[in-house]
């Protein structure tokens, strides 16, 4: 038996983001925003939900899961492999565009309901915090929350290192599901308490799917691999130019101390010039830095 990766687009939103994924969705949701009774979610709609036979050319931009419960309050939940640029803003703006959108031309603000934005990130966003998932508000300095209808939650994946022996609570196994579904031959004892991610496994089982769909999940997880190693051979080309640059001070800081050195032996400007093959003006400005 194996399964999808739900770290891929196509793999988290057929399980999160389909027509049947309503259980699956609401247990997660609960899990991680820490919903105990009576406050726990009781019923999700999902918006535009996603249908399998959609893949074919879908391109090679992030999908979110939207969904909305029974108050109005919407709910973004978004999958994000690849630390790209502008990443940050874009999650802001979409919650933005969210919230603003609920009101047609002429509606009373006071329509507007809670929007609460999602990103499960599969590197590290915020290394100075331990946490594997954060949650930020809009506060005043002194730590006052301005108001609860703007939420941004951030869990990072690498930070969870649990094992399955070590699964105690319904977001546990949760994130281990996330971080390890595609390498499970079967279904982990662990996880079998839970219906709702017995639920996933069944949505995320390859044998389910057409030959066209496994086929977009595996071009789609080439992409991801080919970035990833595009972003790690640009940071290592970063690296070698820093390096490379650093070496370069250290010669011109040891070129400038050597013509220093032998000014003071009583050379004439003009001969430490043809000496070290430079102009006389580069010689009178190091001598007088």
């Amino acid at each position: 038996m194996k399964f999808l990766n739900p770290k891929t687009d196509f793999a988290f939103k057929k399980i999160f983001g389909s027509e049947e994924s309503q259980d699956i969705l609401l247990s997660f949701l609960n899990a991680l925003l820490e919903l105990k009774s009576p406050y726990r979610l009781m019923e999700v709609t999902i918006l535009d939900p996603y249908l399998a036979p959609k893949i074919k050319g879908m391109k090679d931009t992030y999908l979110d899961v939207r969904a909305k419960n029974e108050t109005g309050k919407i709910y973004i939940i978004e999958m994000q492999v690849l630390n790209v640029a502008g990443f940050e803003k874009r999650i802001l703006y979409n919650a933005c565009k969210a919230y603003a959108s609920q009101l047609g031309s002429g509606e009373d603000y006071h329509l507007l309901t809670d929007v609460i934005a999602i990103t499960i990130t599969d590197f590290i966003m915020f290394p100075e915090m331990e946490a594997v998932s954060n949650k930020f508000k809009l506060r005043a300095d002194e730590g006052e929350v301005y108001n609860d209808d703007l939420e941004l939650v951030f869990a990072e994946l690498p930070k969870f290192n649990k094992t399955e022996d070590e699964l105690d609570t319904v977001l546990d196994r949760w994130y281990y599901f996330l971080k390890h579904a595609d390498d499970f031959e079967t279904v982990p004892s662990s996880l079998k308490v839970e219906a709702s991610i017995v639920h996933a496994l069944e949505l995320a089982n390859k044998a389910a799917l057409t030959s066209e769909e496994l086929d977009d999940q595996e071009r789609r997880e080439i992409f991801i691999q080919d970035q990833r190693g595009a972003i790690q051979l640009a940071q290592q080309k970063g690296r070698e130019e820093g390096r490379e640059e650093g070496r370069e001070e250290g010669r011109e800081e040891e070129r400038c101390n050597m013509i220093k050195q032998v000014k003071k032996s009583g050379l004439s400007i003009i001969d430490i010039a043809h000496m070290f093959g430079m102009d006389v003006d580069e010689i009178k400005n190091i001598l007088n830095s």
